[in-house]
């Protein structure tokens, strides 16, 4: 079969795949300053012969133009977290410290979501794909994407003319590496397979006075405390059973000092949703409760809510999902496993949708022991190197195989 011949080389090149993993494993950096790692990235394309396409400062896409045929797209997104990994692996990015562009401030870094695996797996497939042209027909696209952690990334891309500047994809294809599945598994879902986020700022306003009387203020603390518990009663009481929600409040931050009654506080909100309606409103219920309390509370000032770190819905097309389900079943037996829904969220469809491409999204395993496994973002989320890096190169040339092989 087409799928072997293209994979043949899996043995001879495991040696330097596994020293270039290591090298991103061990130079992290955060979103959109991925320049040391974007600069590897096209080494490596451009060692192989692979034409390299910029999006903007960091993003870029290989691509393999091999005649008549689909165009297939696969995404690996490329930067890392700010926090520090404390994993027993002798590879670890131990004290890797970098200066965020945005505070100013030096903060530890670190490849505790996966997306070293990634970048590795997705080079490793396009370097196979280049070696084999014989085998298929049609474009390759693999598409480096920064700054998937704080949704900028994505939308970075699209705005840097990515649709302008590559064909229109047939279908837009990616993976995650989890700790959820069994190591060395492949699982996938048609419909809802990542939540919609958003996390809200929300600024309330109070009166200062002094803590021996509060008559004389608006206390903001109280207020806050009132707005949280009501908060509560979303999911409880407006949402319907048979959907899927969370509000969580994640940071309240207000006052300085036990006997003064400060002037604001300030509440930090997730929401979480499997559908863009409920996902509406959990954020109009959530202004409307804030609102009625500071109403309530005699605020003198509106409250003010800032959005940030937004995630569209991932929703698997059902064509392109039961043509990648089928050849990993053929390809992985029973390996090829069905996957629930992740309460984890993305930006991976805003690249597909801009296009107006299909897309299907799966997971990889990557902990031989799953039950056990640290979740992404763990400071301990380090993936056994094998048989995740074979098997995330193996998933991709699978996974395009139904558009791009040639019929034997």
């Amino acid at each position: 079969m087409s799928v072997q011949k293209i994979l043949s080389d899996l043995d001879s090149t495991r040696d330097a795949r596994e020293s270039l993993y290591k090298f991103f494993h061990q130079h992290p950096e955060l979103s959109l300053q991925e320049h040391q790692t974007s600069a590897k990235i096209q080494e490596e394309l451009e060692a192989s012969g692979i034409e390299v396409i910029r999006i903007g400062e960091t993003g870029l896409v290989g691509v393999i133009s091999n005649g008549e045929g689909p165009v297939i797209a696969m995404r690996g997104d490329i930067d890392g977290l700010p926090m520090a990994e404390q994993s027993d692996k002798d590879y670890a990015a131990a004290g890797v410290t970098q200066v965020d562009q945005n505070t100013g401030k030096e903060t530890p870094v670190a490849h505790t979501c996966g997306h070293d695996f990634h970048i590795s797996c997705l080079l490793g497939a396009v370097q196979a794909l280049n070696s084999h042209k014989d085998t298929w027909s049609g474009t390759f696209l693999a598409v480096f994407q920064p700054a998937e952690e704080n949704a900028a990334g994505a939308k970075e891309m699209v705005a840097n003319g990515i649709v302008d500047k590559l064909p229109k994809p047939d279908v837009y294809l990616g993976q995650h590496v989890l700790g959820s599945l069994p190591g060395g598994a492949v699982g996938t879902r048609a419909g809802a397979m990542l939540s919609a986020a958003a996390s809200i700022e929300i600024t309330i306003h109070g009166k200062g006075s002094h803590g021996s009387m509060p008559n004389l203020g608006v206390d903001p603390i109280v207020l806050g405390s009132a707005i949280v518990t009501r908060l509560q009663t979303i999911v409880a009481r407006e949402i319907a059973a048979t959907e899927t929600a969370v509000v969580t409040v994640g940071s309240f931050h207000a006052g300085t000092k036990s006997n003064i009654i400060p002037d604001s506080a300030v509440l930090q909100l997730n929401t979480r949703a499997y559908d863009t309606d409920v996902a509406a409103h959990l954020h109009e219920a959530i202004e409307r409760i804030v609102r009625k309390e500071c109403e309530a509370a005699r605020s003198p000032r509106e409250p003010e809510f800032r959005y940030y770190d937004q995630y569209p819905l991932t929703e698997n097309d059902a064509e392109p999902t039961a043509k990648v389900r089928t050849a990993f079943d053929e390809y992985f037996g029973e390996n090829s496993v069905d996957l629930a829904p992740i309460p984890a969220s993305e930006d991976f469809s805003v690249i597909p949708d801009a296009f107006g491409s299909p897309y299907t999204y799966w997971g990889l395993g990557g902990f031989a022991d799953h039950t056990t496994a640290p979740g992404n973002h763990s400071p301990f989320f380090a993936p056994d190197l094998q048989p995740t890096l074979d098997r995330g190169t193996e998933a991709i040339i699978v996974a395009v195989s139904p558009w791009l092989l040639k019929e034997s």
